[in-house]
């Protein structure tokens, strides 16, 4: 009895941001996770789809923790790109909440569609409606999405839902899903104005039949 036991992976709690993105990756196939953090979206892709995954995170201890839970992670700066991995390699490829603290954001933007069919981007609302009160007091907008202070915070590039999608546009990414959050709630009236956090899900321009090994 105690071998099974031992044998038994804990239960993943995820945010409702990564079961959103859970729910877009099927099962079976190959994710690249970027800046996975302690490994809880790859995780819980492994035990509930049976995905192949692989992640890539900077910070010592998030990338003990991933590898505490069996997963496979590399240790690198995103800012270097992702060369080390061949052109698609994966069927999709995530950057959950890290996009905006990237100072080179079109170029990651193209990395993920080399590497992957399917990317997957989220990243804090700069036009929560909040936002520009807190602007016309004033003041940088704190929120629980962006909880830094103007001289102390990693975020770089802030966007709204529209500057995303025109920049996905311009490189020629195919946005196929979008969703949009605040704090553990799913907005679907008004997001633009009432969501703290979107989620967008585009197809790479360089994925055809042939391409996939």
């Amino acid at each position: 009895m105690s071998s099974q036991l031992s044998n038994v992976r804990p239960s993943v709690t995820i945010r409702p941001d990564l079961v959103r993105i859970a729910s877009w990756i099927e099962p079976n196939t190959r994710v690249l996770d970027l800046g996975c953090g302690d490994g809880t979206l790859l995780a819980h892709l492994r035990d509930h789809k049976n995905v192949d995954g692989a992640g890539v995170e900077l910070n010592d201890q998030r990338m003990i923790a991933s590898v505490r839970r069996g997963l496979h992670v590399i240790q690198q700066n995103l800012e270097e790109g992702l060369a080390l991995f061949d052109a698609m390699q994966f069927d999709s490829v995530v950057l959950s909440q890290t996009l905006q603290s990237m100072h080179h954001t079109e170029h990651i933007l193209k990395e993920m569609a080399r590497v992957a069919r399917f990317g997957i981007v989220s990243f804090p609302n700069f036009g929560y409606w909040t936002h520009g009160w807190s602007i016309l007091r004033g003041r940088m907008p704190v929120t629980g999405e962006m909880p830094y202070q103007w001289y102390n915070t990693p975020n770089v590039h802030l966007c709204t839902l529209k500057d995303f999608q025109d920049l996905a546009a311009s490189l020629n990414l195919r946005v196929t899903h979008l969703a949009t959050f605040n704090g553990n709630h799913e907005v679907r009236f008004l997001p633009s104005w009432r969501s703290t956090l979107a989620v967008y899900r585009f197809e790479s321009p360089n994925w055809t039949a042939d391409t996939r090994s």
